[in-house]
């Protein structure tokens, strides 16, 4: 007897009668149809906005898709409804956190055409200075200050040099395409990091024709940004004034930033200094630091360009004073 006759036999016997037509087995289970219908596409269409709203943000999926759900998914509205909870977490933390030591941090080197400067921006731990996060916002430090320093409307006879304290440096606007002020932008990466986080200062050097900066960051070490940003925990920047443009300024300058950062003179001083005493303090008059047999002023006399001024900055300057005070 065949397999497919007994099973008919055994329904028969269980119903009592036999079925009048052949037998058709159908499951228990109910039937499921596969379509591509607009429910398919809309969980489809629903994950990619997902994923494009966490590679844009860097937000968890979690907050992503309560953003989504929150805005009726609609992508831009999610995107700042995700800043501004971030922000009011950032500012709630912020103000918990107020009062902490920020001893470490970085200092960002920032150079476009005529224009160059140099921002510190504090932290708790050093570990949090490695973070790509805190990079971010050092160089978005940096990018503010330009943008401020490139909108002053002046005539250049001759260099321009100013400094922004930590008030001044927190309202400037984070830029173009960041909505807010810096401070914003930092009240964002202390929630973020969940560390204390300071802007400390920004010094700012614009030059004419007949002037160089020379520049140098110790420690330096690039950002990963399409900007020309350099980071490191000493930085320095020497303003050159030189009659003709010479294919070795670059080095000169760098060379010159070394000197700054590890003999930190306190002003300029002149070649008619001599060495010792107070002059010790002068940078023209001090051993040349990567030849001490000669004073820094011999070594730049013969190289055509006349040193005029210098700012320089090492990261947690200033704390331990404070501190021991």
């Amino acid at each position: 007897m065949s397999l497919l006759r007994s099973l008919r036999l055994c329904l028969v016997a269980r119903a009592g009668t036999y079925p009048a037509g052949p037998l058709q087995l159908q499951s228990s289970q109910p039937r499921h149809t596969f379509h591509t219908g607009p429910r398919l596409a809309s969980s489809a269409s629903s994950k990619e906005l997902l994923l494009k709203l966490r590679r844009k943000t860097g937000y968890s999926f979690v907050n992503c898709k309560k953003a989504l759900e929150a805005c009726g998914w609609d992508l831009k509205q999610a995107e700042s409804w995700l800043h501004k909870q971030a922000q009011k977490e950032g500012w709630s933390r912020a103000a918990k956190l107020h009062g902490r030591k920020t001893k470490e941090g970085l200092i960002g080197l920032l150079q476009e055409g005529n224009t160059t400067v140099l921002v510190e921006v504090n932290c708790e731990t050093d570990f949090v200075s490695r973070n790509i996060k805190f990079q971010q916002l050092v160089q978005q430090v940096a990018l503010g200050t330009l943008l401020h320093c490139q909108n002053l409307k002046d005539q250049l006879s001759t260099y321009s040099k100013g400094f922004l304290n930590s008030s001044e440096l927190s309202e400037l606007p984070a830029g173009p395409e960041t909505e807010g002020s810096l401070k914003d932008q930092l009240a964002l990466a202390i929630g973020k990091l969940g560390e204390n986080m300071t802007l400390k200062r920004a010094a700012w050097v614009k030059v004419p024709a007949g002037f160089y900066v020379g520049s140098y960051v110790h420690g330096a070490m690039h950002s990963p940004s399409p900007h020309n940003l350099v980071l490191g925990k000493y930085g320095a920047l020497v303003i050159c004034e030189t009659s003709e443009q010479r294919a070795n300024l670059e080095d000169l300058g760098r060379r010159l930033g070394q000197h700054v950062v590890g003999m930190a003179p306190l002003s300029v001083g002149s070649l008619d200094d001599e060495p010792g005493g107070e002059a010790e303090t002068k940078m023209l008059s001090q051993p040349y630091l990567l030849d001490p047999s000669i004073t820094l002023g011999q070594y730049v006399q013969p190289q055509g360009v006349s040193v005029v001024d210098f700012v320089r900055f090492e990261c947690g300057e200033g704390e331990e004073a404070a501190e021991a005070e």
